[in-house]
């Protein structure tokens, strides 16, 4: 069984989509659907109507419950400046799907266990879960699964801890390691490959160009989405 793992799209449709070429029987989803990026809709619809097993991410609960957020800078000022167009592009029954997706889900694939989250098993919507087995080991403590798969922080990584798996395929639609292209990992018999993909990023460029954002605000994102990356938001982490 060759399984896909994709999280932090982001509404970056252009990169979704060179990410589903990719072959796969199982497509694991890791939440954050939407925001900065603003195709919401056919990155909404993908997920809910081919999506083997997704989750909620941060994102995904506050478009959904219209959470307002005013961030003064970084990755949460973006967010407040995107979230009332992400809500604007949605349908009502697509903020629903969103809503009620599980903050967390064990699955049995191929006998073995998963544990999906968008953070971490003790937050599932918000902690930043770094590639640390200290960390990892005190966080799997009682979890009784041998692979677990979480997004949240746009770096992609693998660990082993004791004999669980822990797998980051990064971020498809919004990678902030200084690498644009998109970001997913493929597992098969236990191994798992983290792959990075280039995608048409001038078409996720067009649409930021030609929304209501102010030129300020459109540069900003677009210099991440180009970069994978931003000089201006550099200590911002925001999520």
């Amino acid at each position: 069984m060759r399984i896909l793992v994709v999280a932090d799209i982001h509404a970056n449709w252009p990169a979704l989509e060179v990410v589903l070429q990719e072959p796969h029987d199982v497509c694991l989803c890791l939440g954050d659907l939407v925001d900065y990026g603003l195709d919401p809709a056919p990155c909404v619809e993908w997920v809910r109507q081919h999506a083997t097993h997704a989750v909620r991410g941060n994102h995904d609960h506050g478009a959904a419950q219209n959470v307002f957020v005013q961030g003064k800078a970084g990755f949460k000022y973006l967010t407040g400046v995107t979230r009332a167009i992400t809500r604007e592009r949605l349908r009502p029954d697509q903020l629903r799907y969103l809503g009620r997706l599980p903050v967390s889900k064990t699955v049995t694939l191929n006998d073995s266990r998963f544990l999906l989250v968008h953070a971490s098993p003790r937050d599932p919507l918000d902690e930043y879960a770094p590639a640390d087995v200290e960390f990892w080991t005190r966080r799997l403590q009682h979890i009784d699964v041998e692979v677990v798969c979480i997004g949240h922080t746009h770096h992609p990584y693998v660990l082993t801890v004791g004999e669980k798996l822990v797998i980051n395929p990064g971020s498809v639609g919004q990678p902030r390691d200084g690498d644009p292209r998109a970001s997913y990992a493929v597992l098969e018999d236990y191994k798992v490959e983290l792959k990075r993909v280039e995608y048409p990023v001038e078409k996720t460029i067009a649409t930021i160009l030609q929304s209501e954002l102010s030129a300020a605000d459109q540069e900003m994102l677009c210099e991440v989405f180009r970069r994978g990356q931003s000089a201006l938001l550099n200590g911002h982490r925001g999520n």
